[in-house]
C-alpha cells in the first residue's frame, strides 16, 4: 500500500465557526516541506506586520511533516504562531500520543491552520480526515489532566494559564506529560477560546521500504551516543552535566554550580522513578515519578529551572513544582525564571514578599498566582520577566528577545552566547547547543568554530523540524538530512537541496521577524553576562562585549546578512525567497564582511581579545 501524500491543510475559522479543507501550494510543499518551514510560509503570507499575537488575526498552526508517523523515535507535531511573549515567530514541538493520532487521523493532510476567535470556548474534534467544533462547556477552567481525562481520543489542550493568556502558557498533551512549551502557544490557543483539540486516529504503520528504513534507523539510534544517553538518563542528566562544567544557572543566575545538584539529578530521578514513558528500549522517554498531584514526568528543564534555579534541593519538591506547571499549562523554564526573578527582587528589597530561595511552598503559591493572574505580582509575572523588570526596575534575571533563558550560562561557553542571541524565537538552547562540546575545550575554540557550529545546527534543525523529526532520534538523520526517507516516498530532495531548504527556512523566519521590527539590537545579551562567573569551573569568565560583537559580525557574514542583521537581496535571491517577500520587509544593503582579509582581521581581533 502506498504512503498517502500530505497535500492539504484543515482550515479552522473560529470566528465563523467554519472548518474547511484546502490544498497546500505545491511549491510550498517542495520548498518548505511541513512543520517549521510550512508554518513559517503560512505565517509570513497571512499575517500583517504588527498583528496582535492574542488577536483573531494571528494563526495557530498544528503541523506534521510529510513522513509523520513513519520516522524513527517519537512522533511529534509543531505548534507555529506569533509569540505573545516575544512578538516574534514561534515554533514549539511536542511528542506523545497526540502527534501519533494526528498523523493517523489526517493521512493526506499536513495539519491544522486555526484563525479567528470563538464567541464561547470550544473543542475541536478531528477524525477520519475531517474536523468539527463543539462547546467546551465545563472544561473551561479545568487543568490539563482533567481535560485529558474528560475527552476521548488523544488530546492537546490549554490549562488555566492558557485561558488567562499567560505569555508562556503551553499546549499540553497526555495530561501534561508533553508540552509545546516555549513562547506562549498556549496563550494564543486560550485567546482563541479553543480549549482542546481531541484527535481520533491510529498511527500509520510503515510498510515496504519505509518499514526497512524505520527498523534500520531505530537500530542505529540504539547504538548512537545520543541514543545511549537518552536510554540511560534522558534529559534529566542535563543538570548533572551543566553542574559538572560550571554552566548551571543557580539561585536566579547568581552562580554556575549547585552544591546539591546530585540530590535533584539523574540518580535522584532514577531512584524515585516508577518506570519510563515508553516500552521501547531505543526511545524509552522520560522517567515517571509520583507526586502529591499524581504522576509526573520531569524533564531536564524542570530540574534546572525549578530546582537549581530556585535553590531547591529536594527532588520531591522539584517534581511537585514541575507537576504544578504541567497541570496549569505553563512552560517550566519561563515559570522558574519568573519565580527566581521575584525571589531576587525580594532579596534586593525591590519587592515586599516572603519569597526565599529554597522555599518550595512559596514557589508553588506564586506559580498558582501567575496562572490565575490572581495577585498583582502574579499578574505582572504572567507577562514575563521582561515585563516585570520594565514595571519595577528590578533587573537580575536575563532574557533574549523577551524570552527567559534555559539554565545554561553562556559565560561558561561563548558559543551559547551566540546561540541565544541569534535564536529566531528568543533565548533558546534547542536551535543550537555548542555548550555540549565547547565546555570541554573552551580555550581551543575560535570565532570560526563557534559560528560554524551555531549556523550549522540552526540550518540542520530547521530542515529536520520541517520534517518534524524527534529531536534525539533524528540525530541519526544529520548525515543526509532525511533525503533517503523522502526519496522512499518519491519526494525529490537530496542532501544539498535539503541543506539549502534549512537555510531558506531560517532566513524566511528572520525576514518575518525583521518585518516585525527585529534587527541587530535584538541579537544582544543582557549586561549580567559581562559580570564574572562567581564560582565553579567557569569562575571569572564573562561574555566579553567586544568579542561578542565580533562574533556576531562573523555570524552575519556567514549567513550573507548585513551588519544590522538583515538578509541581503543577494541572499534572498540565492535561497529562492525573492518571490516570497513583500515590500514591508526590510533587506540588508551589504554583508557584514565582504572579503577574506576582513574576515581574518575580525578573527584575529577576537582571538586576541580572548
Amino acid at each position: 500500500m502506498s504512503t498517502p501524500v500530505r497535500r492539504d491543510v484543515i482550515r479552522v475559522d473560529l470566528s465563523a465557526g467554519r472548518v474547511s479543507r484546502e490544498r497546500i501550494p505545491a511549491d510550498w510543499r517542495r520548498d518548505f516541506l511541513g512543520g517549521k518551514g510550512l508554518g513559517a510560509r503560512y505565517l509570513y503570507d497571512e499575517l500583517d506586520a504588527g498583528a496582535d499575537p492574542l488577536g483573531p488575526d494571528n494563526r495557530l498552526a498544528l503541523l506534521l511533516g510529510p513522513l509523520s508517523g513513519y520516522l524513527p523515535g517519537e512522533s511529534r507535531f509543531a505548534a507555529v504562531t506569533k509569540s505573545p511573549l516575544t512578538g516574534a515567530f514561534l515554533d514549539s514541538y511536542s511528542g506523545g500520543s497526540f502527534a501519533d493520532a494526528l498523523a493517523g487521523a489526517l493521512p493526506d493532510a499536513m495539519g491544522l491552520v486555526i484563525q479567528g476567535t470563538a464567541d464561547d470556548p470550544v473543542v475541536l474534534t478531528v477524525r477520519d480526515g475531517e474536523a468539527s467544533l463543539s462547546p467546551a462547556g465545563d472544561l473551561w477552567g479545568a487543568d490539563t489532566a482533567a481535560v485529558d481525562d474528560a475527552l476521548d481520543g488523544a488530546v492537546a489542550c490549554v490549562g488555566p494559564a492558557g485561558e488567562r493568556e499567560v505569555a508562556y502558557a503551553t499546549i499540553a498533551s497526555d495530561g501534561g506529560d508533553h508540552h509545546a512549551g516555549r513562547g506562549g502557544a498556549g496563550a494564543v490557543m486560550g485567546a482563541k477560546r479553543l480549549k482542546a483539540v481531541a484527535v481520533h486516529g491510529t498511527p500509520p504503520e510503515p510498510t515496504g521500504e519505509l518499514a526497512d528504513l524505520q527498523a534500520r534507523y531505530t537500530d542505529a539510534y540504539r547504538d548512537d551516543d545520543t541514543g545511549r544517553w537518552q536510554a540511560a538518563g534522558e534529559t534529566v542528566e542535563s543538570v548533572d552535566f551543566a553542574n559538572e562544567v560550571g554552566v548551571l544557572s543557580t539561585r536566579g543566575w547568581q552562580g554556575g554550580t549547585f552544591d546539591d545538584a546530585a540530590d535533584i539529578g539523574v540518580e535522584a530521578v532514577r531512584e524515585a522513578s516508577t518506570g519510563r514513558e515508553n516500552e521501547s528500549d531505543a526511545v524509552p522517554g522520560g522517567f515517571r515519578v509520583d507526586t502529591d498531584e499524581g504522576e509526573a514526568v520531569p524533564r531536564g528543564g524542570t530540574l534546572m529551572s525549578l530546582g537549581a534555579g530556585l535553590g531547591i534541593d529536594d527532588f520531591d519538591d522539584v517534581a511537585r513544582l514541575g507537576a504544578t506547571c504541567d497541570r496549569l499549562g505553563m512552560d517550566v523554564i519561563s515559570a522558574g525564571n519568573a519565580v527566581a526573578w521575584a525571589m531576587r527582587a525580594t532579596d534586593a528589597d525591590a519587592l515586599d514578599t516572603d519569597l526565599d530561595f529554597g522555599d518550595a511552598d512559596a514557589a508553588e503559591r506564586l506559580l498558582a498566582e501567575i496562572a490565575a493572574r490572581s495577585t498583582a505580582l502574579g499578574d505582572t509575572l504572567a507577562d514575563g520577566v521582561e515585563a516585570a523588570r520594565d514595571r519595577s526596575g528590578a533587573n537580575a534575571v536575563p532574557t533574549v528577545k523577551s524570552m527567559e533563558l534555559p539554565a545554561y550560562d553562556p559565560r561558561g561557553a561563548a558559543g551559547m552566547a551566540l546561540a541565544y542571541a541569534t535564536s529566531d524565537r528568543g533565548g533558546c538552547h534547542r536551535r543550537a547547543r555548542p555548550v555540549e562540546r565547547e565546555a570541554f575545550a573552551r580555550d581551543e575554540w575560535s570565532t570560526a568554530d563557534r559560528v560554524a557550529t551555531v549556523v550549522g545546527a540552526q540550518n540542520v534543525r530547521s530542515t529536520l523540524w520541517s520534517l518534524v523529526v524527534d529531536d534525539f532520534a533524528g540525530e541519526t538523520m544529520w548525515q543526509d538530512l532525511g533525503a533517503e526517507w523522502l526519496q522512499a516516498v518519491d519526494i525529490d530532495h537530496d542532501r544539498d537541496s535539503l541543506a539549502t531548504l534549512g537555510e531558506r527556512v531560517w532566513t524566511l523566519v528572520r525576514l518575518f521577524n525583521a518585518r516585525e521590527g527585529f534587527d541587530r539590537d535584538d541579537d544582544s545579551l543582557p549586561e549580567v553576562f559581562e559580570e564574572p562567573m562567581p564560582d565553579g569551573p567557569a569562575a571569572g569568565r564573562t561574555v566579553d562585549r567586544e568579542a561578542f560583537e565580533a562574533m556576531l559580525d562573523a555570524y552575519y557574514d556567514a549567513r550573507g546578512w548585513s551588519p544590522d542583521g538583515l538578509p541581503t537581496a543577494v541572499t534572498v535571491e540565492r535561497l529562492g525567497l525573492h518571490s516570497v517577500i513583500d515590500d514591508e520587509t526590510p533587506l540588508g544593503a551589504a554583508p557584514a564582511v565582504t572579503d577574506e582579509s576582513g574576515a581574518r582581521e575580525r578573527d584575529r581581533r577576537h582571538d586576541h581579545g580572548r
